[in-house]
């Protein structure tokens, strides 16, 4: 499935996991299990997991964690693949 694919899949999926406060650390493993079992997962990054940085690093630094591609990154929703 090339990376386009992936998109237009997405494109349908439910949000499943939210980054708030707690930051990535709370929403590691609830990730993980998620990719174990789904190949997409959306992640929304809410405006107090955000403090500073772009809903960009924060999506590369959750997608370096759970050892996932970042697939696409629309407003403060990220979309990762395993």
């Amino acid at each position: 499935m090339d990376i386009e694919e992936r998109k237009r899949k997405a494109h349908d999926l439910d949000v499943t996991v939210w980054v708030g406060k707690s930051g990535l650390e709370a929403v590691v493993d609830e990730l993980d299990d998620q990719l174990s079992n789904e190949n997409l997962v959306k992640v929304k990054f809410l405006r107090a997991a955000r403090a500073g940085d772009s809903t960009d690093e924060k999506a590369t630094d959750l997608a370096e964690r759970v050892n996932a591609e970042l697939v696409d990154v629309r407003g403060h929703t990220a979309v990762l693949y395993r």
